[in-house]
């Protein structure tokens, strides 16, 4: 069994508007901190060394690193429904055969349509069947830290999400910062013509059916087309919008 590394790591050096913020603590100040904290005033000096625990203290969101949206992200219902939190999606959503559509053929910030995803199944000779994970390919995350990461990467139609989904697709993902096109794409096009549709589109189907996408994934170029399974569970955060996931593919 081979297993495949899917998910970036967590740090202060990822070029996202959302930053993370993680304040090390080595083994000498764990020792100080924790005999006072844990052990009931025992003095740092009882440690091996003067070595205690080392740890760390992270400020973040969510939605940081490679994580796990859930239908709350999209909007407050969905189906009809209160949308459900990312503690309460069912965990046999996140462990099924995957499926790469490699998308790097295509410019930043292309948007693709159902005809897009119909083309890349022809070319890899494949056919997708409910719970199939569908991961989409642009490489960004060869560009994490990049000034511009959050600009480079392919996004979503709403069309082509709701296509996906009506395949029986209950989660899809992508190695981009998100699953619709790029912001500042999104922003130009609304401004120049003010417009319903436009601003989050594809999150939006979550209005509709329900669904979860992975973001800011890695490594979907040492995977074959098709031919192994995904597991991406998602942290379980109390009524939260998205969970951090550790995602990996299995080759058996």
């Amino acid at each position: 069994m081979k297993i495949i590394d899917l998910s970036v790591t967590i740090s202060e050096e990822i070029k996202e508007p959302l930053p993370t913020k993680i304040v090390y603590e080595d083994h000498k100040e764990g020792a100080k901190k924790m005999g006072g904290k844990l052990f009931e005033g025992i003095a740092g000096d009882v440690f091996i060394d003067g070595n205690g625990p080392a740890g760390e203290f992270l400020t973040v969101t969510s939605h940081c690193g490679t994580h796990v949206d859930a239908p709350y992200h999209y909007f407050p219902t969905s189906e009809g429904k209160p949308s459900r939190t990312i503690d309460e999606m069912p965990l046999d959503w996140f462990f099924h055969d995957g499926v790469v559509l490699d998308f790097t053929d295509k410019p930043d910030g292309y948007m693709f349509e159902p005809e897009d995803l119909i083309e890349k199944l022809a070319a890899i000779n494949y056919t997708l069947k409910p719970f199939d994970i569908v991961l989409i390919r642009c490489d960004a995350d060869k560009r994490l830290h990049d000034p511009d990461f959050v600009k480079i990467h392919v996004g979503a139609s709403a069309k082509a999400t709701h296509w996906l989904i009506d395949q029986g697709i209950k989660v899809m993902g992508t190695d981009g910062w998100g699953w619709d096109i790029p912001l500042h794409i999104q922003a130009a096009d609304y401004r120049a013509n003010p417009r319903p549709g436009i601003i989050w589109q594809a999150h939006y189907v979550g209005i509709e059916k329900e669904y979860c996408q992975i973001e800011k994934m890695a490594n979907l170029d040492q995977l074959p087309p098709f031919g192994f399974k995904v597991a991406c569970f998602p942290a379980k955060i109390k009524a939260a919008s998205a969970g951090w996931t550790r995602a990996v593919a299995i080759i058996e």
